[in-house]
């Protein structure tokens, strides 16, 4: 009989405790939520995590944190730029029932299968931290392969910030809902610079990057605006037009989709930048043949 010291108990029966209200809580309440923007299509969901859902997702990235990166147009590999300066990490499907719980609970919400969403990112923004002006869905050829296009974001919001660290649609046509939704007061100089959202502890985002037809919406622009007083938590789900979790061209389930894979092993990438190359169980990597893990 295996035996649990008082410590390990009382953790093994909150996290039980947390998995099933996130059970309960994949109920979705249409009430709760509002249109942003129809051009492009953009939703809040107020309430959508509850307080523990959020603290937990902050307690699994604390310690992984690093500095985030964005896709090359040509190349499609992660690099640094200065167009964004927060630090992240990525959260592996169905990690834990609390994880799998707000999985579940996007997908029903969007209407999309599991399996065409990226592992959730989360994303600490700093003071004077931001995400310059950017679309989701993808120009290079190596990352339109794997699952297509994303086709949607869900960015959940794990702390309420002070001031600044609003989601804005710069590039938005609703005039009049820019007015009305990103004017006030305590907006600030970046938030009003179209239809905002400002972060709220629990609130969810819903955007959509291409339009109904499938072709990317240039109007789906949008910024992190910086954070101007306190610390801003939040969570990404991507989700693409198809399953993300295939390998394209994969025999089984070792394949290389990138023609540069032998000449980046070549040259120690296999261990110098392992989740682009390798990737995990859940989320098998670009270069496994080459990496010779498969």
């Amino acid at each position: 009989m295996i035996k649990f010291s008082r410590i390990t108990l009382f953790f093994l029966i909150s996290i039980a405790s947390i998995a099933r209200k996130s059970v309960c809580n994949s109920i979705i309440n249409p009430s709760r939520v509002k249109s942003i923007s129809w051009k492009p299509r953009a939703f809040v969901y107020e309430g959508f995590l509850t307080d523990e859902e959020c603290n937990h997702l902050i307690s699994l990235a604390k310690s992984e944190l690093k500095r985030s990166a964005v896709a090359d147009n040509v190349s499609g590999k992660s690099k640094l730029s200065e167009v964004r300066t927060s630090s992240g990490m990525f959260i592996q499907k169905a990690k834990d029932p609390i994880v799998a719980g707000i999985e579940e609970k996007i997908a029903t919400w969007t209407f999309l299968p599991k399996e065409n969403g990226e592992d959730i990112q989360v994303l600490r923004y700093e003071p004077g931290q931001k995400y310059d002006p950017h679309f989701d869905y993808f120009t290079d050829k190596v990352n339109i392969a794997r699952g297509g296009h994303r086709t949607a974001t869900v960015l959940m919001y794990l702390t309420d910030v002070a001031k600044g660290g609003e989601t804005v649609f710069p590039s938005a046509e609703d005039s009049s809902r820019r007015r009305s939704v990103s004017t006030g007061e305590d907006f600030s100089e970046c938030g009003k610079q179209g239809p905002a959202v400002k972060p709220r502890k629990g609130d969810a985002l819903l955007f959509f990057s291409l339009s109904p037809d499938a072709i990317p919406d240039a109007l789906s622009l949008h910024a992190g605006c910086p954070v101007d007083e306190g610390e801003k938590w939040s969570a990404t789900k991507w989700i693409h037009v198809d399953s993300f979790d295939k390998i394209v061209g994969a025999e089984g389930n070792c394949a290389d989709t990138n023609e540069s894979c032998e000449k980046w092993a070549s040259l120690g990438e296999c261990t110098k930048n392992p989740e682009y190359m390798i990737g995990s169980s859940d989320l098998p990597g670009y270069c496994r043949k080459s990496c010779k893990v498969c």
